[in-house]
Formats: structure tokens, C-alpha cells, sequence
């Protein structure tokens, strides 16, 4: 069984993620859904082949000292794939992240046209949350697109790993990997401000260090796109605050308080008849959200974006119910989204 032959297989199926395991099949996840490829199980000797003959010596070496490794693969006509390699109880495993072979537009995707307007402001933080797999990725690589084809700026990008290779159009685009291109997320960010940026797109907001640097940069006149794994938009700001000691908390609240402009929130659902449709949670920086912030009045952020329709707001929540009164996705998204254990808890 070749490795590219999987991966061209799991293209025609369209699937988000091809597993790798020993011990058992190939299995695929198709529109959320987990579904073995029918085929004999994979020793480790075959899984460990598969993942050598797709790394570079560096990464091999780099495998075998640390037991895991983030990378990405570009496989000619098949298209590039992020790669998380690892090992189990059974032997070596990987999992790969199918990346579209094309930067899809803002209107492919069906975002709200905010989006586009989060992503022509000229400076301010707007960061892009939801769970592992809920297509953060991709809307931040759609509003960079649009920047791209609609102004003259230079876009500076730093992932772990590279995942949407964008080619100038309007804007200069520099693409920077982690453990290829700089040591860290935080050093690259310090090395950013030196290097001339309007956009910086941070892959993620990991640890106090990247986030204060990602928090400066917006302050000093920069837009800064970047993602956080948390479940709605209240949360990351709950998540930026709880990341700081408690001697610092008034300082960054002030800090994100002045800078953020968005917090969009995403979740996938099923789509009646096939597929899979994106559910949108808004929060917009207005002056009324800034004070809360300012303030550490964080728990009535949710009242606020309920409240804020005039202003592009919207909860998750609603968002779903909106889908399931159109017909687009059925009633029982709604009950999983409102059983879900950090929606009980807001």
C-alpha cells in the first residue's frame, strides 16, 4: 500500500483527514464522519515506511528523538497536506490534514461579508476560535486571500506548519515555518515588528509570551489575525486574560481592550443532504464591549453580542437556530451544540 495512492484516495472522497495507525486500516473522516477503507490492518513497519519516505532526514531524526512532529507535504497533482506524526501504544501513527490545492474566496465559503470588513481594517487584533477541525484555518487563509487581491500590503504569516501557500497578487506574502524558518512563534514574532508588516497572521496564540507579542504588534499599528481553540468568542477573551499572571491581568485587559476588533467563533454542522455548513459566533470590538473588557465585566460579554445585531453581533446559538428554521441543517445540531459541556458553562 503507497502513500499516495491513500492520499489521492482520500481527495476523491473528499475527506478532511486520512489516519494512519498500526494495527489497524486507513481510516478516513468524510464530512465529521470517521470510515475505515476497506483493506488489511497496517503494521507498524508500513506505517513508520509511509511517514519516512514523506519526511526530509531532518524531520526523520527529528521523529525519532521527540515521538511527535508537525509538518506539510506538497505531493504534486494530490495537493499539500498538514501532517501531525506520532506514536501509540501499537506503533507508529500520523494523521493528515487535506488543505485545499486553492485558496477558496470569503463567498466560497459562505462567510458573512463582516468578514471581509474585519479583514480591511488597517490595524487591531482579530482572532478566529473554535474546535480542532471547525475550519479556522481556512477562514483566516480566505480573509488573507482577500487582502491579497484587494490591496497593496505586506502579509507576513507564521505557522506551525505552513499550511495555505499563498502567491502574490496585490500583496507581498512571506511565509515563515516554525522549526524551519525560526525557532518560535514568539521569536518570530519579535523579529516581525523589525520587518516592515501591515498583517501578520499568527497560526496560533499558544502561550503569554506569543500572545503579549501578538498584543503589542496590534497596538503598534498592525492588523493581527491569529486563532485560539476555545468554543465561542466570550471565551477567548477569558482564554488571552487567564494566560497572564495575576500581577499583569489589568495590563493586558487595557492592552486587548484597545486592540481587538473581532472575535469570530466557529463551529461545523451537517448539512441536510450532504456536507458540512459553517455556524458563526460574532463578537465585534464596539465601544460598549471594549469597556466590559476594561472593566473585567468579561461574563456579560455574551448579553452584549445578543444584544449588538446592529452592530454584526451573533451568538453561536442563534446562528444554529437560524440554520435549522431555513431548512439547512436538522433540529438535532441545535441539541448537540446546546449539550456540549463549555456551552453549559458560559
Amino acid at each position: 500500500m503507497d502513500i499516495s495512492d491513500l492520499l489521492t484516495f482520500a481527495r476523491q472522497t473528499q475527506a478532511s483527514d486520512l489516519h494512519l495507525s498500526s494495527g489497524v486500516p486507513p481510516v478516513l473522516r468524510v464530512h465529521g464522519q470517521l470510515k475505515p477503507i476497506k483493506a488489511d490492518p497496517l503494521t507498524a513497519e508500513q506505517v513508520r515506511a509511509m511517514l519516512h519516505s514523506v519526511m526530509t532526514e531532518e524531520q526523520r531524526i527529528a521523529w525519532n528523538r521527540d515521538k511527535d512532529l508537525d509538518f506539510a507535504i506538497s505531493l504534486g497533482s494530490t495537493g499539500r497536506f498538514r501532517v501531525n506524526a506520532f506514536v501509540v501504544d501499537r506503533g507508529p501513527a500520523a494523521v493528515f490534514r487535506a488543505i485545499p490545492a486553492t485558496v477558496p474566496s470569503l463567498t466560497e465559503l459562505g462567510c458573512p461579508d463582516q468578514f471581509k470588513q474585519f479583514a480591511e481594517l488597517e490595524r487591531g487584533l482579530v482572532l478566529v476560535t473554535g474546535p480542532t477541525g471547525s475550519g479556522k484555518s481556512t477562514t483566516l487563509a480566505a480573509m488573507l486571500d482577500h487582502i491579497n487581491r484587494n490591496q497593496a500590503k505586506h502579509i507576513l504569516t507564521i505557522e506551525d506548519p505552513v499550511e495555505f501557500v499563498h502567491r502574490a497578487d496585490r500583496s507581498l506574502i512571506s511565509h515563515r515555518e516554525v522549526g524551519s524558518h525560526t525557532q518560535s512563534f514568539a521569536r518570530a514574532l519579535k523579529s516581525a515588528l523589525r520587518e516592515d508588516p501591515d498583517v501578520i497572521l499568527v497560526g496560533e496564540l499558544r502561550d503569554h509570551e506569543t500572545i503579549s507579542l501578538a498584543l503589542t504588534a496590534a497596538e503598534t499599528g498592525h492588523l493581527v489575525l491569529g486563532t485560539l481553540h476555545t468554543a465561542s468568542a466570550a471565551k477567548a477573551v477569558d482564554r488571552i486574560v487567564d494566560v497572564f499572571p495575576g500581577s499583569e491581568k489589568d495590563m493586558v485587559r487595557a492592552m486587548l481592550s484597545s486592540s481587538l476588533q473581532a472575535v469570530v467563533g466557529q463551529a461545523l454542522l451537517e448539512r441536510i443532504g450532504g456536507g458540512r455548513i459553517a455556524a458563526y459566533d460574532i463578537l465585534v470590538g464596539t465601544p460598549a464591549v471594549r469597556n466590559l473588557i476594561r472593566e473585567n465585566r468579561i461574563p456579560q460579554i455574551t448579553s452584549m453580542m445578543q444584544m449588538g445585531q446592529r452592530f454584526g453581533m451573533r451568538t453561536l446559538e442563534d446562528s444554529v437556530k437560524t440554520l435549522v428554521a431555513e431548512g439547512v441543517v436538522a433540529a438535532k445540531e441545535l441539541e448537540r451544540f446546546q449539550s456540549l459541556p463549555e456551552k453549559a458553562s458560559s
